[in-house]
């Protein structure tokens, strides 16, 4: 069962979307992670390497501090097998290539830059996640 958590959400979408409003105005980048990974391996020589490895940490150091400042480590709960999430990352990654970006990119910056080709993504990656999660918990 999913609990409700509307502060933490709350919080946690406007963090998200400050950091992609400031990466925007100091910058000029979107803030899509897939787009950032991809530029560190291997390097792009545009002097931008510091700040996409400062973005990248922030990802990991985030639930050190969650367990810093909660005193609780967050433990992930996912109900499949080892084989199962292997082909859903290979195919989330695949799918982030083939589409020009990931959610992030997508989702948080597209859309709010009112992009036709981020909104036919998002429509896209909602839809097949809805249809996903009807066939695991409806079908199978």
């Amino acid at each position: 069962m999913t609990h409700f958590t509307p502060v933490a959400s709350l919080a946690g979408g406007a963090l998200i979307g400050l950091a992609a409003v400031l990466l925007m105005l100091f910058e000029g980048r979107i803030a899509g992670i897939s787009g950032i990974v991809s530029r560190l391996l291997p390097p792009e020589g545009d002097g931008q390497t510091p700040g996409r490895l400062a973005f990248v940490m922030g990802l990991i150091v985030a639930p050190l501090a969650y367990a810093a400042v909660a005193g609780v480590w967050p433990v992930p709960q996912v109900a499949a097998t080892m084989p199962i999430l292997i082909v859903a990352g290979l195919l989330v990654g695949f799918g982030s290539v083939w589409g020009n970006g990931c959610t992030s990119g997508h989702g948080i910056c597209g859309l709010s830059r009112l992009s036709p080709r981020s909104a036919v993504a998002v429509a896209t990656f909602m839809t097949m996640a809805i249809a996903t999660v009807f066939v695991a918990r409806h079908v199978l």
